[in-house]
């Protein structure tokens, strides 16, 4: 073990001996002072890993002793002995960052567990994550080999995604990477999962189908707006993954308690145009161009391909025979997000409030197209990351810190996912292809068949059709599609980014979370 270097302030340090002696048998070094000042001195010529600092010393007290030293070294980790349990005592030193509180009498061992705790604790948790990860990874590796259910598939991604945020803290990057291999292998096993069902849970739903995007506000949403008196809001992130969800969830459950956390399936394509106008038109692609025809725009068309989910959703309704006062607010500048914040309390009014943030949709294509979020976020832990500090200083955290003010109920989720593409595979298409690296639609496309979920038939996908000849492929895990020609130049430019419209579990498997303020 490193010498860790121990500094004790206390009045009565002499009757402290015993505990010192047997830190040191422990393989500590421990200096001593018997009052703030000379405290505070032996900090300036000596380095300490932690400080021991009993809170009632005569001259300078305990807290004033530890304002000091915060001062001039932020860092280090105190912690604050003291006789007196009275909480503004306590509140006190907590408000100065103490890293432990230990009431008088202490005994030697309450002193080396707070030690280990302090400065050997995040080795032991990383060693223990280690150690709990290797014995799962044995149960996961058995499971993927089983025939799954897409709810046992949405458990095992649940599962990946906690060793991944739990491994990523630990910062053991051998454990990291099988997990990261892992991960691949279920998403290889998933794409063959969707290839087998997809179709057949569209033509029967009853089968042991999951919740798809289209059913999400049947299933969901109407039920909650129909049980309560209260006000229900709908917040859909464009993009946000089920690791971003966990990150940003300890910030809300601040204002917020999780009723329930649950998944749905995204539908293909797992992309903006077709998973989200399904949400709120309530239909699929294929079925809300043929009951809206002037309002729905394929691939190949001209303008945005999401400019009518108002008017998707008061048809929804309309079918329902919900007769909801309702506001649709879609977010994607600052100065509208500004304006949806002053706003809040006239939403109070209304039975339903959607809430459409562009956000995290935004960040993946910046990702793509400039070079500095690229640095940024050029990994999947950094895109959390950066994911992470967005949130905090959102306006849609404002918004939700405003809401939690009222009796509300809420429902956070998204329309799909993203996966952070590597792998090429070649297709070849005319003019009218489609530009999406996930999915491509249109005639004659020519591709290697085992690389890719291929829906020659259009109608059993439920997906409009633009051509006689129209087809739908999909990239499966975290493959992308390249033209040949420019290939070299293609792949090195999309290689590493963050992509979605395909099959993989980030894109498919999609959060759906009910909460009520606290």
């Amino acid at each position: 073990m490193e010498k860790i270097n121990i500094l004790w302030a206390d009045d009565e340090i002499d009757l402290l001996k015993p505990h010192i002696l047997f830190l040191m048998e422990k393989g500590y070094q421990v200096v001593t002072a018997n009052n703030g000042a000379d405290a505070l001195e032996k900090m300036k010529t000596d380095e300490f890993n932690i400080v021991f600092l009993d809170e009632n010393m005569p001259g300078l007290s305990g807290l004033e002793t530890l304002t000091r030293l915060k001062s001039f070294n932020s860092d280090i980790p105190v912690v604050m002995i003291t006789k007196n349990e009275e909480e503004f005592i306590m509140e006190e030193a907590l408000g100065s960052k103490i890293a432990d509180y230990l009431i008088k009498p202490v005994n030697p061992n309450q002193i080396l567990l707070s030690i280990k705790k302090i400065l050997e604790g995040k080795r032991l948790v990383s060693e223990k994550t280690t150690s709990s990860y290797q014995q799962e990874f044995r149960n996961i590796g058995i499971t993927l080999n089983d025939k799954m259910n897409h709810q046992e598939w949405a458990a095992i991604y649940k599962k990946l995604i906690y060793w991944e945020l739990e491994l990523e803290k630990s910062n053991d990057n051998s454990m990291y990477e099988v997990l990261t291999m892992q991960k691949t292998e279920a998403n290889n096993q998933f794409a063959r999962f969707i290839e087998s069902n997809y179709l057949s849970w569209l033509k029967f739903p009853e089968n042991n189908a999951p919740t798809l995007s289209h059913q999400l506000f049947k299933k969901y949403v109407l039920p909650l707006v129909d049980s309560t008196e209260d006000p229900v809001f709908f917040v859909l992130i464009d993009n946000l993954r089920f690791d971003q969800w966990k990150i940003i969830q300890p910030i809300i459950q601040q204002y917020f308690k999780v009723v329930e956390e649950d998944s749905y399936y995204s539908i293909l394509p797992t992309a903006t145009q077709y998973a989200r106008n399904a949400i709120f038109a309530g239909l699929m692609p294929s079925d809300i161009e043929a009951r809206h025809p002037k309002l729905w725009s394929n691939d190949e068309e001209e303008g945005g391909k999401n400019l009518h989910e108002a008017e998707f959703l008061a048809d929804q309704l309309q079918r329902h025979r919900k007769n909801y006062k309702f506001s649709y607010n879609k977010i994607t500048t600052i100065a509208a997000g500004k304006t949806m914040v002053d706003n809040i309390p006239n939403l109070m009014s209304n039975k339903l409030n959607v809430i459409v943030y562009n956000f995290v949709d935004m960040l993946s294509h910046a990702r793509t197209e400039m070079e500095v979020i690229r640095e940024l976020a050029d990994d999947e832990s950094a895109y959390r990351s950066i994911t992470l500090s967005w949130f905090e200083h959102s306006q849609l955290f404002e918004a939700l810190k405003k809401i939690a003010q009222k009796n509300v109920k809420m429902i956070i989720t998204t329309d799909h996912g993203t996966i952070r593409v590597k792998e090429p595979t070649k297709v070849i298409g005319d003019k009218n292809t489609n530009t999406n690296l996930r999915y491509k639609q249109g005639k004659n496309l020519n591709y290697d068949k085992k690389e890719v979920f291929e829906v020659r038939n259009p109608a059993e996908g439920f997906l409009p059709r633009t051509h006689l000849s129209t087809s739908f492929i999909f990239a499966k895990n975290d493959m992308f599609f390249a033209y040949p020609n420019n290939f070299n130049y293609y792949v090195n430019y999309y290689k590493d980014t963050f992509q979605h419209g395909g099959i993989s579990l980030e894109e498919i498997i999609i959060p759906i979370i009910t909460l009520t303020n606290k």
